[in-house]
């Protein structure tokens, strides 16, 4: 009998089963000295308990993306082991905060099945939730992940793609208890920038650039327990080059965002995401944002601006999104359209 684990083929997967991923995983301020040293993250809410508690929250709460990391690296050996590619997100809600000594897991349900015209791959569909020690959800997110066929002739599902949304609706953002902005410290947060100080259609030029390292994205990758062969196996490619985990892009891109959203504190949803380009040690990375939507809360003072965040490898021309054909231009390499709270 096989004890090992190869992962899941594309005709493993059933429609509405649900997986329940190994194993919990507690946290602890170690992840979070980590995680500012990988990126290094700056906004004063998750670097600073004082600052933290003059916003009504208990202590510091751990990073928004270093939380979405844990649940995801979960998930990984059981969704995206045979992956070809993970293409995109959708409909994510950050529901809890996060403190260090809180423990993490995380489950997925199958919500759609589609082959691809080659036969040789298909398109899964999952809704990931992760939960604390308390069973209390913490995160909920939609993504849909290329997987091989183990056997190119085996039959097909009936196509399934789930309908979802292009964007979590601002009624439907979850501020944390307790938060409030009413002593807001700008100077120590870094920048004056209010909710009225941003327009929709804007676009914020980043400026800071950062060279990504091998060393550093195998640390992320082994971090975050993403098992994904792509990421930490030299012998899958031709090249002998090992893909960057897409998340640390993002966290990367969140980071050097500051410059110019150092008051977009916490990020409370993820409307959508592509990972439009693969990403390699060696390449240095900018970042630039657009408003895509401003909206008040139902706690006074919180209001929430709706961002798109892309990654783009250094050369490429201000601003380019997409080109005439509506592809991803060259040098994009995340495309990222996430809610966060900022100081009314």
């Amino acid at each position: 009998m096989t004890k090992t684990n190869p992962g899941r083929f594309f005709e493993d997967y059933r429609l509405g089963e649900v997986i329940v991923h190994a194993a919990p995983r507690t946290l602890g301020e170690g992840e979070r000295a980590l995680y500012h040293a990988l990126y290094p993250a700056r906004h004063a809410l998750h670097s600073s308990d004082a600052f933290a508690q003059a916003c009504g929250m208990p202590a510091s709460p751990l990073d928004d993306l270093l939380v979405f990391h844990t649940v995801f690296g979960k998930t990984v050996p059981d969704i995206s082991l045979n992956a070809v590619a993970n293409l995109g997100y959708a409909a994510g809600r950050w529901l809890k905060p996060v403190w260090p000594g809180d423990t993490l897991r995380s489950e997925s349900q199958v919500i759609g099945l589609r082959e691809n015209s080659n036969g040789t791959s298909g398109i899964v569909f999952v809704e990931t939730r992760g939960f604390d020690q308390l069973d209390d959800p913490v995160l909920s997110y939609v993504r849909w992940v290329m997987v091989r066929k183990r056997d190119p002739s085996a039959p097909a599902p009936q196509p399934v793609v789930p309908e979802l949304p292009a964007a979590v609706l601002p009624e439907d953002l979850t501020v944390p208890e307790g938060l409030t902005f009413a002593s807001y410290d700008f100077a120590l947060a870094g920048e004056p920038h209010r909710l009225g100080d941003y327009a929709i259609g804007e676009t914020i030029d980043h400026v800071d650039q950062v060279t990504v390292e091998e060393a550093e994205h195998m640390l992320a990758t082994r971090l975050w327990q993403n098992t994904s062969k792509v990421h930490f196996d030299a012998t899958l490619r031709e090249d002998g080059k090992r893909l960057v985990y897409g998340g640390h892009v993002m966290s990367l891109a969140r980071t050097l965002s500051f410059n110019g959203l150092a008051n977009a504190q916490m990020i409370v949803a993820l409307n959508g995401g592509s990972h439009a380009a693969p990403c390699f040690a060696g390449d240095t990375l900018g970042a630039w944002s657009e408003v895509l939507d401003k909206a008040e809360t139902g706690v006074p003072g919180v209001g929430a601006l709706r961002l798109r965040l892309v990654a783009v490898r250094a050369g490429t021309p201000p601003f380019a999104l997409r080109d005439d054909s509506g592809r991803y231009a060259p040098g994009v390499l995340l495309d990222l359209d996430y809610w966060a709270l900022i100081p009314m």
